[in-house]
């Protein structure tokens, strides 16, 4: 794993996280508890903060950064960032479930228990209710989190990854 400071901050993460081997994690980054951030995925503090909060996985090839002296990326409790998704500059509330290839640029706010499709883009600036479902480019309500996928998409991958990342220590 690469641990790189950057302007005078070094990365800082709370117990029991798991970072893959050819993981980067840059700057101005604080990571909470039982963190996972998979293979080659970067998170990139160099030029705005970001804070992650507790029991988020940042799976394989995804990329989190910021805009300079303009959008920090914010990034709530048990949250599951999927595959390749990038997230910039934006806040993302607890218990949010991004898809796979997901674009969520500047200012974005995503509300809690929410799920953004697989392959969704969101333009900068794009506001999503809690307990909502959006997907599309770009990305568009298509309806609204059901308490069965609440429980068993973004409850159930959320737990799940603290699971896999035990198989790795």
């Amino acid at each position: 794993m690469l641990i790189k400071s950057v302007r005078g901050f070094t990365p800082e993460y709370g117990e029991g996280c798991y970072f893959a081997e050819n993981a980067s994690i840059i700057g101005d980054l604080k990571l909470g508890n039982k963190c996972s951030v998979w293979f080659q995925a970067v998170i990139r503090a160099d030029v705005n903060s970001i804070r992650i909060g507790d029991r988020v996985n940042i799976q394989d090839g995804v990329v989190i950064h910021a805009t300079f002296e303009k959008a920090s990326t914010i990034i709530g409790n048990d949250v599951s960032i999927g595959h390749k998704a990038i997230v910039h500059g934006c806040k993302i509330d607890d218990s949010v479930l991004v898809g796979m290839g997901s674009i969520i640029m500047d200012d974005c706010i995503i509300g809690s228990n929410s799920i953004i499709a697989a392959g969704c883009v969101l333009p900068k600036g794009t506001i999503v209710p809690p307990n909502t479902i959006y997907a599309g480019v770009p990305g568009k309500k298509i309806k609204t989190v059901s308490d069965f996928l609440q429980k068993n998409e973004i409850e159930r991958i959320a737990k799940s990854y603290i699971t896999y990342s035990s198989w790795f220590k």
